[in-house]
């Protein structure tokens, strides 16, 4: 490209230069020759009315007492009627510049000039003329080297970065190059860098959310099948199988759950449920995994609570904290349900040593744990309750105490007294 802009623009010039440097050619030396044909005649007139003046005075008229009057480089000669013809200066070779003019007593006087003084002076107009151009051209290619160079580099530098962009790295550059074209590109290559540095991002957030999401009901169907290995009853097979079934459709709303948040985060399917469903459901699948642990896990509190949302988002919050306390915590873990406002809150609270105070609040960021776990869950969690219109928040730390709050409608049937428990 360097090379075509320097190419381009020295044509450009050399044509300039052709066009108006001929042009400028002819024009001088027309000028010049009209010039040097009005010295002569000049000379001519001048010698003439000498000429008059002295013949009219009856004086002599010789070489000697014209030489004077002559120009170097010219050649006179004037022709008196009955007199020998007077020269003066030497009689030029070649072509020659030539007037004659007639005096008022008869005499004639014809004054000649070389015509290689002509040729001379066109000689160094051209020259000077010639040194012009050639410095136009040199100035020329300095100014297309440095506009080939503030050209070309641009280029390089965002053809490198769109390299970079297909090589994966996203990072915008934000160099700017005063040219507003280019400097649109960059524009556009930046803005191009930062979305896919978000999509890269969403993509990796999404796998790390599935792998995690997805461990608790691939685990929980495990378990179900691995009793219906151990176990020969026909009716234990078929509540295990039930109950696996069950797994598969929390499974799969998971994955839709996903795919949705991954196209477009805001989309959500609120609905009005009850909470007893998913809390009992949640007791079902994880009793085996803490009676195995030889611990228990409860619920009790306010019952036929309904609330706002979408039923398998907050399974999946109660999950993860449920799977947090079991990993994490101590002792009987209690999920209690009340009312407070115009909000169903569920507590999940466990017996355990709670979160460490360095961390607090953080614990709800990723990549904050405190026993060396992928500090993932509490971070969806909380994702997955604001997406539904709610909150996750830790009520307390030791013992720990994490409150799932919710937008509430009451049921229209006919519920049980606010303080019957619902212990299983």
């Amino acid at each position: 490209m360097r090379r075509r802009l320097i190419q381009s623009t020295l044509a450009v010039v050399l044509v300039v230069i052709a066009v108006f440097g001929v042009s400028l050619v002819i024009v001088e030396t027309r000028t010049i020759s009209n010039s040097a044909q009005e010295r002569v005649d000049s000379e001519a007139i001048r010698l003439a009315g000498i000429v008059d003046s002295r013949l009219f005075a009856a004086e002599d008229v010789t070489a000697d007492i014209l030489r004077d009057q002559v120009a170097q480089e010219r050649y006179a000669v004037i022709r008196i009627p009955g007199k020998e013809p007077i020269e003066v200066g030497s009689k030029p070779v070649g072509q020659v510049i030539s007037s004659t003019e007639k005096g008022e007593e008869g005499e004639t006087v014809t004054v000649q000039e070389p015509r290689s003084s002509v040729t001379r002076e066109v000689g160094r107009t051209l020259l000077i003329i010639g040194l012009v151009a050639l410095l136009a051209v040199i100035a020329a290619v300095l100014l297309a080297i440095r506009q080939a160079n503030k050209l070309a580099s641009p280029l390089t530098d965002l053809a490198e970065t769109a390299e970079r962009l297909g090589s994966g790295d996203p990072r915008p550059r934000h160099k700017r190059y005063g040219v507003p074209e280019l400097d649109r590109v960059a524009d556009v290559l930046d803005s191009s860098a930062e979305r896919i540095a978000r999509m890269l991002t969403a993509e990796r957030r999404l796998a790390a959310d599935a792998s995690h999401q997805l461990r608790t009901p691939l685990t929980a169907l495990s378990m179900r099948l691995e009793e219906i290995t151990l176990t020969d009853d026909p009716d234990t097979v078929k509540e295990e199988a039930n109950v696996a079934l069950t797994q598969v459709e929390r499974l799969t709303d998971v994955v839709e759950r996903l795919l949705t948040n991954s196209r477009d985060p805001r989309a959500g399917n609120a609905v009005t449920f009850d909470l007893d469903e998913v809390i009992q459901q949640q007791l079902a699948e994880w009793r085996p995994a803490y009676r195995s642990s030889g611990r228990a896990i409860v619920s009790s509190g306010k019952r036929h609570l309904t609330a706002v949302g979408t039923p398998g988002a907050v399974a999946q919050v109660l999950a993860a904290l449920i799977e947090n306390s079991l990993m994490h915590g101590g002792g009987t873990v209690a999920l209690r349900t009340r009312v407070t406002g115009n909000q169903a809150v569920i507590e999940v609270t466990d017996e355990g040593p709670g979160v460490p105070a360095d961390l607090g609040a953080r614990i709800f960021e990723r990549t904050i744990s405190g026993r060396n776990s992928t500090g993932i869950g509490l971070a969806v969690a909380r994702d997955l309750a604001e997406a539904d219109g709610g909150r996750l928040e830790m009520l307390q730390a030791q013992p720990p105490v994490f409150g799932l709050f919710l937008s509430r409608t009451p049921l229209k049937s006919t519920v049980l007294d606010d303080d019957e428990p619902m212990v299983r």
